[in-house]
């Protein structure tokens, strides 16, 4: 991918802008697929209710005159069956982590203690998607512990649990992650020393998921096709979580698909995001060399247009390739409000091109209610919003 002429962006621009004519139209579809993605249940992995969203996406891209395929790929999925903390009377109920271990229908008992100590049943703070890192990840180690509660610190309260980015690889003993309501009175016991009870009793169950993909002919087949990702799973309904991704990557494949390309354009909504990105692995194993042969990726992560504590935060594998969606997003009226370093590994499915050498270009955004229960309803997506970053990546989109 190299610089544009002058004539070249305002000509990309310019494609982006005869779909503001179907502003109204545009908004009254984000709001719908986000209503109704939210309203299919708890996104997990591997499940019913994955299978039937899957069903629906590959629908809502058939409706552009396209042809989905449905990609799947097997995964030993976990069925939480029994879990929870038990100080005294109480009975605290949680949610493992995926990538550690598990325990038997009695559990792991023993001194409740704080961080810093090496109490047999370790009392730590967890903030989303920070399970292998820090405090937390030190703890899993350290083998020093028999079981770790973590209370988990999203945004706003609840149980906020994290993803497990080394599902095929688990480590460590059993973690329960519990609500941050639970917080204050579980750390008073563990100053007292309290004796709890940690059970995590799961079963394993083949399962398998899919990832949604399409593709649009571009006008020459031979240049090196350009590829569109979002995650589609999560831990609940996620719909400001994953909704304002998915938006943007059905509208984004609607404004392609009327304009022909230059190039072909690959879509891929997948599955398996919080359990270590294990669709969009899938789809990169399925396809050898995609990652650094195409001409570049784009990447719909998480909270885009979230309603609650927005911003925007950027990555991107070079300096060319962030100019280009900066420049888009300021046309847009998008701010950018964080970027992240050249050569730090970015966050979401960014990942798995930036470890391959691949070029691509990122979005990710805030959201008090991130890993929270209450992400639910598409009123709490920022719609008009939505639609603006879908005019920016247009642009991004063209100027390939």
């Amino acid at each position: 991918m190299s610089w544009v002429t002058r004539r070249e962006w305002l000509g990309a621009l310019g494609a982006a802008a005869v779909f503001r004519g179907f502003a109204d139209d545009r908004t009254g579809r984000i709001t719908r697929a986000i209503r109704e993605f939210s309203d299919q249940g708890i996104h997990r992995t591997g499940t019913p209710v994955d299978d039937r969203s899957a069903a629906w996406l590959a629908r809502e891209v058939e409706g552009m005159g396209l042809a989905p395929s449905r990609e799947s790929f097997a995964l030993s999925r976990v069925d939480p069956l029994d879990v929870y903390v038990e100080v005294g009377a109480r009975r605290i109920a949680g949610i493992p982590l995926f990538d550690g271990a598990f325990t038997v229908t009695n559990g792991v008992s023993g001194p409740l203690g704080v961080a810093g100590t090496n109490a047999e049943i370790a009392l730590l703070d967890l903030a989303p998607n920070s399970a292998d890192a820090g405090v937390v990840g030190s703890a899993r180690r350290s083998n020093a512990h028999k079981a770790i509660v973590c209370v988990t610190r999203g945004g706003r309260p609840g149980l906020c649990p994290s993803n497990a980015d080394l599902f095929t690889a688990p480590f460590g003993p059993p973690v329960v992650q519990v609500s941050s309501e639970e917080g204050a009175w579980l750390l008073e016991r563990a100053r007292e020393g309290a004796r709890a009870t940690v059970v995590a009793v799961v079963n394993r169950t083949p399962a398998t998921a899919d990832n949604v993909t399409a593709t649009i002919a571009g006008r020459d087949r031979a240049l090196p096709p350009l590829v569109v990702m979002t995650p589609r799973s999560g831990w609940y309904t996620c719909a400001s979580e994953r909704g304002g991704g998915i938006a943007c990557w059905l509208e984004l494949m609607r404004a392609l698909s009327q304009t022909k390309p230059a190039r072909n354009v690959m879509f891929v909504a997948s599955s398996g995001h919080e359990l270590g990105h294990l669709g969009i692995n899938a789809f990169v194993e399925k396809r050898p060399g995609i990652v650094s042969n195409a001409a570049g990726w784009i990447h719909f992560g998480a909270n885009i247009g979230a309603a609650t504590d927005p911003g925007n935060t950027v990555q991107s594998s070079d300096d060319e390739s962030e100019a280009r969606l900066t420049r888009a997003m300021g046309v847009s009226g998008l701010t950018v409000d964080r970027r992240v370093p050249r050569g730090t590994v970015p966050g979401g499915e960014a990942e798995v091109v930036h470890r391959g050498g691949g070029r691509y270009v990122s979005v990710i955004g805030r959201n008090g209610l991130f890993h929270n229960p209450l992400d639910r309803g598409a009123a709490i997506v920022n719609a008009p919003v939505v639609a603006r970053f879908i005019d920016a990546f247009i642009a991004v989109a063209n100027s390939f």
